[in-house]
């Protein structure tokens, strides 16, 4: 019998900006641009570098894709799980939480072609795969109805790493 390989070599970021209320909290998606899944919304995700950590590759990636810089970053205890056809594998994908500013401005490069923040309800709506849509109901669960637990923190907030006074070099460079 041949085994299919199992593959962790990309991230996933919400970017999340609270509400007073569940209802009027807001997620950032971004449409692509490029020629992998052109005009699909979606939410930033990349590749891990050589030597990068996990939540490095979701501070870099949200950084090259939107220019937001996290007030904080937290791992979930949710990672999306799909068939890789190109690599013959099953891959798996760990899923982060960027809090981000009221007032933060979104900078997209060339991935993509706009964004929008938007509540969950319709932000779900426009995702394409099951998993995506269940990564957005745990979000809901787990980051906005609810606080997350302190332990899902990676400590590169503000107050973290100097996120947001010295940019994400700064992060990279302390990690």
């Amino acid at each position: 019998m041949s085994e299919r390989a199992v593959r962790c070599t990309m991230v996933s970021v919400l970017a999340l900006r609270r509400g007073a209320t569940p209802a009027d909290a807001r997620v950032l998606l971004v449409r692509r641009a490029g020629s992998t899944m052109a005009g699909t919304w979606t939410y930033v995700a990349g590749h891990i570098e050589d030597g990068e950590a996990a939540w490095q590759t979701a501070l870099r990636e949200l950084g090259e894709e939107t220019a937001l810089v996290p007030q904080s970053l937290h791992a979930t205890s949710f990672c999306e799980r799909f068939y890789d056809a190109s690599a013959d594998c099953i891959q798996i994908v760990p899923a982060f939480v960027a809090q981000i500013a009221p007032d933060a401005q979104v900078r997209l490069n060339a991935e993509h072609s706009e964004f929008a923040w938007l509540p969950l309800p319709e932000a779900r709506e426009r995702m394409p795969f099951g998993e995506q849509r269940l990564l957005l109901d745990h979000l809901r669960e787990e980051f906005i109805l609810r606080r997350p637990h302190p332990a899902l923190e990676m400590g590169v907030g503000r107050q973290g790493l100097g996120i947001g006074d010295s940019g994400l070099a700064k992060a990279a460079d302390s990690g």
